[in-house]
C-alpha cells in the first residue's frame, strides 16, 4: 500500500468514475484500474461495485476510505512540517470552533494570533459541538474548541476557560419582573433551544431533566442569535444562553436575565486536537495565545436591565 494508490482510491470513491479520476490525478486511467487492483488483492476484499452504468464503494470500502483519508492527510502534515521545520510560523492553521467560541470568543484570539504571527493564514470553520468533534477527528481542521463534553478517547481535550449561562426571556415576559425566582417558576414554559449536536442544547436538555422540568414547547433553531431573536419577540419563551452570546442585549435591556435563588449554570470550554497535531508548532503558537490569554468575566457586577422591581 503506497501514497498515490491510497491517492487514487480516495478520488475514486469520491468522484465515482475511472476517467474523471485519471483526468484529476493527471495519470492514465489503467493505472487507476492498477491502484484499485492491488489494494483489492492487498485487502483481500472487493472495493467498488463495478457495472457499466455504477460505480459504487462497498462497505469494506467505506472502512478504506475513512482510514484511508486520515492516512494521507498524516503523511502530507509530515511533508510540510518537515519543509516548515526551523523555519518562521507560515502555511494554514484551520481552526474549527462551535458557534458560541466561534462567535464571541475566538475572534480576539486570531486577532492575537495575526499580530504575532502575519504569515500565518488562518480559517475558521464554525459548527455545533458534534460537527467540531467530528472534524478534528477526520483531520478537517487542525484545532478544535468545544463547549461541552466529547467522549472521543482518540482525542486530546484541555480545558481553556470556564463559561457561565443564564435563563434569558424578552424584557417583557411576567418572570422577568420579579426579583427572586425558584425552579419551579420554569415550571411549562416554552423554550428555544439550539440544534442536535449542539453543546449549549445538551446543557439545556441536562437542566430541564435533572430538575423534573416540564416544556410546554420546545422550538429548536440552529443560530444563537436567532434563539435571541426569537426570545426578544416571542414575549414568553425562554433560553439558556451564554453570558457571551446575550451580554450586549441584555445591557441594551432586549433580553432579561432570570435568577434563580442558589442556581448557577457553569461549564468548560476544550481545545480539542489528534495527538499527531499538538507538537505542529502552528497548532502550538495557537494554543500558546489561547492558553495565556486572559478571559475576565463579564458578569463583574449587574447590569442596569437586571435591577428589576418585584412583583
Amino acid at each position: 500500500m503506497n501514497y498515490d494508490a491510497l491517492k487514487t482510491f480516495v478520488t475514486l470513491a469520491e468522484v465515482k468514475n475511472f476517467t474523471k479520476t485519471a483526468t484529476l490525478l493527471h495519470i492514465s486511467q489503467p493505472s487507476v484500474s492498477v491502484h484499485i487492483k492491488n489494494l483489492e488483492a492487498e485487502f483481500q476484499t472487493e472495493l467498488f461495485i463495478r457495472s457499466p452504468k455504477l460505480l459504487k464503494i462497498t462497505p469494506s470500502g467505506e472502512i478504506l476510505y475513512e482510514r484511508a483519508k486520515q492516512m494521507l492527510s498524516m503523511y502530507e502534515q509530515t511533508q510540510k512540517d518537515i519543509l516548515e521545520h526551523q523555519h518562521e510560523i507560515r502555511g494554514k492553521l484551520i481552526i474549527g470552533a462551535s458557534f458560541t467560541i466561534g462567535e464571541y470568543i475566538l475572534p480576539s484570539l486570531i486577532i492575537e494570533l495575526h499580530s504575532l504571527h502575519p504569515s500565518l493564514e488562518l480559517e475558521v470553520f464554525i459548527g455545533n459541538t458534534e460537527d467540531i468533534v467530528q472534524s478534528v477527528r477526520l483531520f478537517k481542521v487542525d484545532i478544535g474548541l468545544i463547549e461541552g463534553q466529547t467522549n472521543d478517547k482518540e482525542l486530546q481535550v484541555e480545558p481553556f476557560m470556564e463559561d457561565e449561562l443564564f435563563i434569558v426571556s424578552s424584557s417583557h415576559h411576567p418572570l422577568a419582573l420579579k426579583k427572586s425566582l425558584t425552579i419551579n417558576d420554569l415550571q411549562n414554559q416554552k423554550w428555544f433551544m439550539r440544534e442536535e449536536g449542539s453543546g449549549t442544547r445538551e446543557y439545556l436538555k441536562h437542566v430541564i431533566r435533572s430538575n423534573g422540568l416540564k416544556a410546554e414547547s420546545i422550538v429548536t433553531i440552529n443560530s444563537n442569535q436567532g434563539i435571541k431573536e426569537m426570545v426578544t419577540l416571542s414575549k414568553e419563551g425562554l433560553s439558556l444562553l451564554s453570558i457571551h452570546t446575550i451580554y450586549k442585549e441584555v445591557k441594551q435591556q432586549d433580553l432579561a436575565i432570570l435568577h434563580l435563588n442558589q442556581l448557577a449554570f457553569k461549564r468548560t470550554f476544550s481545545c480539542i486536537c489528534a495527538p499527531i497535531m499538538e507538537t505542529k508548532r502552528h497548532v502550538l503558537a495557537f494554543k500558546n495565545v489561547l492558553m495565556n490569554k486572559e478571559y475576565k468575566p463579564l458578569l463583574t457586577m449587574p447590569l442596569e436591565s437586571e435591577k428589576k422591581p418585584s412583583t
